[in-house]
């Protein structure tokens, strides 16, 4: 068999697709990749400006609207205004290995509150009008990463910016696992799934990240791949006939470049029992329960 690629995805046309973070780096990738293939894409973001600009590039049927993961506000405020069905959410947004720790506006630790709770809010304020899939960003940091439930912000333990971000793609993965059981549980047709992109440049690897100081630019672009291959997961996690909570990343060595496959997982990232115990945690920081 070829090697799976964007001209295998099937007509998108007649879907609705919202996908997080979609102004740059990987978002910017699978919304131009799922538009091309004639879905409607709703691109979520920070800097609308920013955002109408990428859109005119994307091409398509393609709409912005504002949404700041790291503020719970914003998240509802997102929710409220939608209306009518929708196919997939891809959760796609993220920061990744900041430096000091620093708080969301409603005083979680920033890697957490964006990567997990942010999403996790907006999975469950949107689920009501999902017809599909949740397709939820994680990464192989994910297997760094350890969750401490009674120090999820990092408030007794000494913040380490990349123990955080793996903490909190450990919940992206936590999150999947629970969301399915719960839409099984709820004799639901939906789905939730997750990806990841490999070692993908994006504008998340800047200069003052751990891995570019040791490698340096000209090494990582020997290892990693672009971010319209890293966004390959992503799509075939939207697009394919796949059982609830598959994994999907780059067949490659280490995971880090190729085409999409289903990819294992930590033994951590495969706890029932934690993820139930994180999805508790989740709706007591946030407010948010599962509406199905």
């Amino acid at each position: 068999m070829h090697p799976w690629t964007a001209a295998d995805i099937p007509p998108q046309t007649g879907r609705t697709v919202i996908i997080t973070g979609a102004g740059s780096g990987l978002g910017r990738a699978t919304s131009k990749v799922l538009a091309g293939s004639g879905a409607r894409v709703v691109m979520a973001v920070r800097n609308v400006t920013r955002g109408r600009d990428v859109a005119r590039s994307v091409g398509g049927e393609v709409e912005v609207r504002h949404l700041d993961l790291a503020d719970l506000g914003s998240v509802r405020e997102f929710a409220a205004v939608w209306d009518g069905p929708f196919d997939v959410l891809i959760n796609n947004a993220g920061v990744m290995a900041v430096p000091d720790r620093r708080e969301t506006g409603d005083g979680f630790e920033l890697q957490f509150g964006t990567n997990h709770l942010g999403h996790f809010a907006l999975t469950n304020l949107l689920a009501p009008h999902l017809t599909d899939r949740v397709v939820t960003v994680s990464s192989g940091g994910h297997r760094m990463g350890s969750i401490v439930l009674d120090d999820l912000d990092w408030r007794r333990r000494k913040y380490r910016p990349w123990r955080a971000y793996g903490q909190s793609k450990l919940a992206n993965l936590l999150f999947t696992l629970e969301l399915q059981r719960r839409f099984e549980g709820n004799s639901s047709h939906r789905k939730a799934l997750a990806a990841h992109p490999g070692l993908a440049l994006t504008n998340l690897y800047r200069p003052r990240n751990l891995v570019i100081k040791r490698v340096g630019s000209a090494g990582m672009r020997l290892v990693a791949q672009t971010e319209d291959a890293g966004a390959l997961p992503i799509v075939f996690a939207a697009t394919q006939d796949l059982p609830g909570a598959s994994y999907v990343g780059p067949d490659g060595p280490g995971e880090m470049r190729g085409a999409p496959t289903l990819v294992g997982r930590s033994a951590a990232a495969s706890d029932t029992q934690l993820a139930r115990e994180l999805w508790s945690a989740s709706e007591r920081l946030t407010g948010v329960h599962f509406p199905l």
